[in-house]
């Protein structure tokens, strides 16, 4: 994604993440609010961003080449945010930065889980964005703490083959962070099974479960050996 250039777009940036945190401090303050204002947040951030926003935020030459850069999903808040809070904002403190990582983490587990539920893809570029520009992406990946690093795989592997992302498998084996305790679990590859073992279980779809499988047969013994 490309980065925010201009003093513009970092205050578009900035004032946008102050909106956000005021519509958390409300939803905090008021248990009678809370499940609406936390609708509407949900559903301002998984809204698309408008030509206009694309040209503050990237400028208008890079707005243009992101509606080209290949991704069948479009450009989101979300995502925007993410590359803004992970790697534009300077976090001193690895206490704030693991929290900031392990938020975006969890919460896009729960989107992941939205798209699993309703057999969609509306959060595919999220998807995309993680497995191609932070756990692909060598001097990025770095940047997150190592908690954050393996949490993140984690999560990917369970979600990798429901957004058709399975010829990527192997770079993404590659690059999986070091688990405290991987001589009991064995190495990357026996962590991904584990995990996707995992997320058969808990599948309820048959749409998705028949998918998830249909990816297993394409791939069987491919990562085993």
């Amino acid at each position: 994604m490309p980065q925010a250039p201009t003093v513009r777009s970092s205050a578009y940036l900035n004032a946008l993440t102050l909106e956000i945190d005021k519509k958390l401090q409300r939803a905090l303050a008021s248990a009678t609010q809370r499940p609406n204002l936390l609708q509407e947040l949900f559903a301002d951030i998984a809204l698309e961003v408008d030509d206009r926003a694309k040209q503050i935020i990237f400028g208008e030459e890079d707005a243009i080449s992101v509606a080209d850069d290949g991704y069948s999903g479009p450009i989101c808040f979300y995502s925007v945010l993410a590359d803004y809070f992970m790697f534009e904002v300077q976090l001193d403190n690895p206490e704030v930065s693991l929290r900031y990582s392990s938020a975006l983490v969890q919460g896009a587990a729960n989107v992941f889980w939205i798209d699993i539920q309703t057999n969609a893809t509306r959060f595919l570029r999220l998807f995309q964005y993680l497995l191609d520009e932070v756990a692909l992406d060598s001097e990025r990946l770095k940047k997150i703490p190592q908690q954050a690093q393996r949490d993140l795989f984690l999560l990917l592997s369970r979600f990798i083959f429901f957004y058709n992302s399975a010829d990527k498998l192997e770079s993404f084996l590659k690059q999986f962070p070091d688990f405290p305790n991987a001589f009991l679990i064995g190495s990357a590859a026996d962590i991904f099974v584990i995990e996707l073992a995992d997320q058969l279980q808990k599948l309820k779809v048959e749409p998705v479960l028949l998918h998830y499988l249909s990816q297993i047969k394409v791939l069987q013994g491919a990562i085993l050996a």
